[in-house]
């Protein structure tokens, strides 16, 4: 494999890994910090594309698009929140895969009531379509600027979490939630402000994603799949951890599935090369997942307090 091309997958797995950390910064805290199983963090990245795509189509505007997807989502968040979701805080998990699991079924159906079953694509306007030189390697600029706004979202999120006063009331709620309430924190409205800068992430990567990926219904359970592996293999609750393990997970499973076929290649026939290659890159994630687990429970970045 040439060096370009192995550039070029490197930026894949970059820009895949960022895709992922937007999805799995909102959904570690969530559910490392308010410790809510939410299954339907999905279901937001779903209609985040959804709605992008909408007002994409209608306006040709991204700017507008973005500003949709904010807003649409912090308002579903803020709704998803008082109306259903507030409520299950103190129950049992189990109560909460229950609830949120339903909401992927509610979300699924509702996105084929409103937009059809067929996937609907999203196009890019003609500042985003053209090309950057990196390196000497020509990449799209719309991928390379899913990269820059996913460091700009990481970088935002490490100083929301580590320097300002919110950050030190949820870093606190994280480690003793009762006393946090009893010095006068509203720990309720804390919950809120964190679901509904989830969900607003989630419609981001959504949004993010729309263009490469088109919104089709059902796209969130995969990808929630994979956020959760990124979540366990970073540390949950943990922010550095989502946004480094997202790198770890997005890279290993680019370049596995470039490289592993012409490795295979010189022990197996080219077919049987290509089909296992990107078969084995997809386990990959997964063997990484079960050895951190088994060497390091709490993650390879694990939430630091103090």
């Amino acid at each position: 494999m040439s060096t370009t091309l192995l550039l070029v997958q490197a930026l894949n797995g970059l820009q895949l890994g960022i895709l992922l950390f937007l999805l799995a910064a909102g959904l570690t805290l969530v559910f490392g910090i308010m410790n809510f199983i939410n299954l339907a963090h999905g279901s937001l990245y779903m209609m985040g594309a959804f709605i992008a795509a909408t007002v994409f189509r209608h306006t040709g505007s991204f700017l507008l698009a973005a500003a949709a997807v904010v807003a649409g989502m912090a308002v579903l968040g803020l709704l998803l929140d008082r109306i259903a979701l507030a409520r299950l805080y103190p129950r049992d998990h189990l109560d909460q895969v229950l609830a949120t699991f339903g909401f992927i079924l509610f979300f699924n159906e509702l996105t084929r009531i409103l937009w059809g079953p067929a996937p609907i694509s999203m196009g890019l306007p003609s500042w985003l379509s053209g090309t950057i030189d990196i390196l000497g390697v020509t990449y799209p600029l719309y991928r390379f600027l899913i990269i820059v706004v996913g460091l700009v979202v990481a970088a935002g999120c490490y100083l929301l979490i580590h320097r300002t006063r919110l950050g030190m009331l949820i870093r606190a709620g994280s480690t003793d939630r009762m006393m946090v309430g009893a010095l006068g924190v509203n720990i309720a409205r804390l919950n809120t402000l964190l679901f509904v800068l989830g969900a607003v992430l989630a419609g981001l990567a959504g949004l993010m994603a729309g263009p490469i990926l088109s919104a089709q219904t059902g796209m969130g359970e995969p990808i929630l799949i994979l956020t959760l592996v990124v979540i366990v293999i970073g540390g949950i609750g943990s922010v550095r951890g989502a946004f480094l393990a997202a790198l770890m997970v997005g890279l290993i499973d680019t370049l596995g599935r470039a490289l592993l076929p012409t490795l295979l290649r010189a022990a197996l026939p080219p077919a049987a090369a290509n089909a296992a290659g990107p078969a084995i890159a997809s386990m990959l994630i997964y063997i990484v997942m079960a050895l951190v687990l088994a060497m390091r429970p709490q993650g390879l970045f694990p939430v630091r307090h103090g």
